[in-house]
C-alpha cells in the first residue's frame, strides 16, 4: 500500500526501500540478490575488471623503466703462437720459441636512470692478462703481476630537456592516471549493470502485478457474466445484455494473453541480465515490491554530490591531469639537450694476486675525477614543435569536454528530481484514481441491482476499475526506476544499495 504524501517540487526526493521476503530458493530473488548476482556473472563487468587489470599491468610496465638494472659479463682468451728462426729487430739474430697469452676480464654493471632526469651507472672491472713466453736458449719470461682492474661511477643529470618529474617521467604518470581511470571505468560498468538489473527487476514485478490484475479483472468479468446470466433467466434482463458481458470476458482472456507474455518475456530479459553465460534456472519469481521513503535533499545539494561522487567526471578529471602532464612534457622537449655529468674512475696497479687489485679500488688509491657538459640542439626542432601543438589541442579538447560533463550532469540531476518528483505525485494520483473508480464502480453495480442503471454503464465502469489499476501499477514502477535513476544520475547507486568496489 502507497501512502499519498505531496512533496514540494524539487526539494523533497523519495528513496527506493526494497521490502525483502526470506530466500526460499534459488529461483526466488530478492533486489539485492539480483543485482549481486548479476554483478558477479555479467560478461560485461568481467570484460571491464579484465581491462583494470591491464590498466595496472601497464602502470607496473611504466615504472619498470626506471627499475635498477645489474649487468654481467665474463670474457676468457687462450693463444697460443710458435714461432722458428724470427728476426724481431734488423740486426738481430734469428730467435726460435713459442708464446702463451691468457686473458679473463670480468665486468659487473649496475645502473638506474631516475624520474627526474638523472641516470647512474656503476661499474667493477677486474682483469688478468698473463704472457708467457719460450726463447730458445733464453728460458722463459711471463708476466709477474697479472692482476689488475678498474671501478667507476657516474651521475648524469638533464639540466634543460627532460629535466623534472613531468618530463623525463611522463609516460609513468600518465600511467598513473591510467590505472586510477580504469578503476573508475570498472565501477562506472558496475552502476550500469546495477542500473539494467533494477530496470529489468521491476519490469518483470510489473509483469507479474499485471498478470495479476488482469486475471481479477477476468475473475470480476465472468461474476459480472453469471449474474446477468441469472437475471436473465429470472426475466429481469434483456437477453442481449449477456452478449456484452461475453465481451468483456473475451476481452479480459485476451489482456491475459498479452499480459502472460509479457511477463515471460520481462523475466527471459532479467534472467538474461543475471545470468548471461552462467548455469540459469528454468524459472525465477521475484520478491521485493517497490516502496516509498522520504530523504530530504534540495537541487543545489544533489548537483554539488553529483559533481562529486559521478565517476564519469573523476575520469574526465584524471584524463585532463594527463593532458596538463603531456603538455608540459611537450613545451619541455622543445629545449635544448644540456646534460652534466660527474664521473669518478678508480684504478689498481698490477699485482701477483687478486687481493691487492680490490684494496687499491675500493680505497680509491689511484682516483681520477672527471666533471663535463654535453649540448646539443636540433636545428628548427619541428618534431618537438609539431608535439606541443598537438598536446595544446589535445589539452583544450579535454578541458572542453570537462566542462560539457559538467553542464550535462547537472542537467540530468535536474531532469531525475523532476522525473521523480513527477513520478511520485504520479503515484499519489493513481492510488486516488483508483480508489474512486472502485467506488464508482461499487456505485454503478447498486444502481444497476435496483434497475437505475445499465449493464453497459457496469461493465465501463470494470473496464475504467481495470485501467486504473493497470495505471497505478505502472507508477509504481515508474517511480522505482526513477529511485534509481536519480541515484545514477547522482553518483551514489553502489553506496545506496550497499555494494563494495574494491
Amino acid at each position: 500500500m502507497l501512502r499519498p504524501k505531496l512533496i514540494p517540487a524539487l526539494c523533497v526526493a523519495f528513496t527506493l526501500v526494497a521490502q525483502g521476503a526470506p530466500k526460499t530458493d534459488a529461483s526466488h530473488l530478492t533486489l539485492q540478490e539480483a543485482i549481486e548476482a548479476s554483478l558477479q556473472n555479467n560478461l560485461q563487468v568481467q570484460i571491464s575488471e579484465q581491462t583494470r587489470q591491464a590498466a595496472k599491468a601497464n602502470l607496473q610496465f611504466s615504472q619498470g623503466t626506471f627499475d635498477w638494472l645489474l649487468t654481467s659479463g665474463l670474457t676468457v682468451n687462450h693463444a697460443k703462437s710458435v714461432f722458428e728462426n724470427k728476426q724481431f729487430n734488423a740486426g738481430s739474430a734469428p730467435i726460435s720459441g713459442s708464446s702463451t697469452s691468457d686473458y679473463r676480464n670480468w665486468t659487473v654493471g649496475l645502473s638506474k636512470p631516475f624520474q627526474w632526469g638523472g641516470s647512474f651507472q656503476l661499474d667493477y672491472n677486474p682483469t688478468y692478462s698473463h704472457i708467457e713466453s719460450s726463447l730458445a736458449g733464453l728460458g722463459t719470461i711471463s708476466t709477474s703481476t697479472p692482476y689488475t682492474g678498474s671501478f667507476s661511477a657516474s651521475y648524469t643529470q638533464s639540466l634543460l630537456r627532460n629535466f623534472g618529474r613531468e618530463a623525463s617521467a611522463s609516460a609513468l604518470i600518465v600511467a598513473q592516471y591510467g590505472s586510477k581511470a580504469a578503476d573508475y571505468t570498472f565501477q562506472l560498468a558496475l552502476i550500469n549493470q546495477v542500473a539494467a538489473t533494477e530496470s529489468a527487476y521491476w519490469d518483470v514485478v510489473y509483469g507479474k502485478l499485471n498478470l495479476a490484475n488482469q486475471q481479477q479483472a477476468l475473475a470480476v468479468a465472468q461474476e459480472q457474466l453469471r449474474e446477468n446470466q441469472i437475471q436473465v433467466k429470472v426475466g429481469t434482463l434483456a437477453p442481449l445484455e449477456v452478449t456484452s458481458a461475453e465481451a468483456a470476458v473475451a476481452q479480459a482472456q485476451q489482456n491475459i494473453i498479452a499480459a502472460e507474455a509479457q511477463y515471460l518475456n520481462a523475466k527471459d530479459t532479467l534472467i538474461r541480465t543475471i545470468y548471461p553465460n552462467a548455469e540459469r534456472p528454468k524459472d525465477l519469481e521475484t520478491v521485493d515490491l517497490p516502496s516509498l521513503k522520504p530523504l530530504e535533499m534540495n537541487e543545489d545539494t544533489a548537483i554539488k554530490t553529483a559533481l562529486a561522487n559521478r565517476v564519469e567526471l573523476k575520469n574526465a578529471e584524471l584524463d585532463l591531469a594527463s593532458k596538463k602532464v603531456l603538455e608540459r612534457a611537450a613545451i619541455n622537449h622543445v629545449r635544448p639537450q644540456l646534460d652534466l655529468t660527474v664521473a669518478y674512475n678508480g684504478t689498481a696497479s698490477n699485482y701477483a694476486t687478486y687481493s691487492p687489485v680490490n684494496t687499491d679500488l675500493f680505497q680509491a688509491k689511484n682516483p681520477g675525477y672527471s666533471v663535463g657538459l654535453q649540448f646539443s640542439l636540433p636545428i628548427e626542432n619541428r618534431a618537438a614543435k609539431g608535439n606541443q601543438a598537438i598536446a595544446r589541442a589535445n589539452l583544450r579538447s579535454s578541458e572542453l569536454s570537462l566542462d560539457d560533463l559538467k553542464l550535462s550532469i547537472t542537467l540530468q540531476v535536474r531532469q531525475a528530481f523532476r522525473n521523480l518528483d513527477a513520478a511520485s505525485k504520479g503515484v499519489t494520483a493513481a492510488q486516488k484514481t483508483r480508489i474512486y473508480d472502485q467506488q464508482d464502480l461499487d456505485a454503478e453495480r447498486k444502481k444497476f441491482e435496483n434497475g437505475m442503471s445499465t449493464n453497459f454503464l457496469v461493465l465501463s465502469k470494470l473496464n475504467t476499475l481495470d485501467a486504473a489499476k493497470g495505471a497505478e501499477l505502472q507508477a509504481q514502477i515508474t517511480y522505482a526506476k526513477a529511485v534509481t535513476a536519480l541515484d545514477q544520475a547522482l553518483g551514489r547507486l553502489l553506496q545506496a544499495r550497499h555494494l563494495d568496489v574494491k
